[in-house]
């Protein structure tokens, strides 16, 4: 009991592990391309939905985002998890490529269905396998550095989104968004054949 509440000391860092780091990555990339659901909004009032309509946005988006997490959970302890991962990703093109050429209500409605699946898809499987690449005493810790490193680039994805909003068009928004998510999937398939176990639970 009295180890487990010991201070964390930078050794024990070293010993998280390069699967934890590459997490870690990938998570930024993700949260840069995957800015606040708010321009899900704007999307569909930019293209004509009446305000007192908005909150379908939401409700659609999060029904979807809850039905796909848990089977997506379920199959991540069947099947390789970086293959779910990169399904999440092309999922979010796609998404982002049907909002930025979306021109009326319903096909932007196809992308917060998509948007809302790939947070299923990826979301919770993040966070399953950072669990799974940290040893246990030095978990908090570990969630505690991916959630800076994260929010940060969603802050920074906020603002860049934001600022292509308002100096161009919509589209770029979105457009860049899967420009920055395809990047990831590069990345993720280029250390598909790696080594790194994301189930080191498993071995221990």
């Amino acid at each position: 009991m009295d180890e487990a509440r010991s201070p964390i000391q930078l050794q024990d860092l070293g010993q998280i592990g390069a699967a934890y780091w590459w997490l870690v990555i990938v998570g930024a990339v993700l949260s840069l391309a995957r800015f606040s659901e708010a321009f899900l909004v704007l999307r569909a009032e930019d293209v004509g939905l009446a305000i007192a309509l908005v909150p379908i946005v939401f409700i659609i988006m999060n029904v979807v985002y809850a039905a796909s997490a848990y089977p997506a959970g379920t199959l991540s302890g069947r099947m390789d998890r970086r293959l779910i991962l990169a399904v999440g990703f092309v999922v979010l093109i796609a998404a982002d490529a049907v909002l930025a050429l979306a021109t009326d209500i319903w096909v932007v409605m196809v992308g917060t269905v998509l948007w809302g699946l790939h947070m299923g898809l990826t979301q919770c499987l993040l966070a399953a396998m950072l669990a799974d690449a940290t040893l246990p005493r030095i978990r908090g810790t570990a969630f505690g550095i991916f959630n800076l490193v994260t929010g940060m680039a969603l802050l920074s994805g906020n603002l860049l989104a934001g600022f292509l909003w308002d100096h161009y068009r919509p589209s770029t928004t979105f457009f860049a968004g899967a420009e920055i998510t395809a990047v990831a999937l590069v990345g993720l398939i280029t250390l598909q054949d790696s080594r790194l176990s994301f189930r080191m639970t498993d071995e221990k």
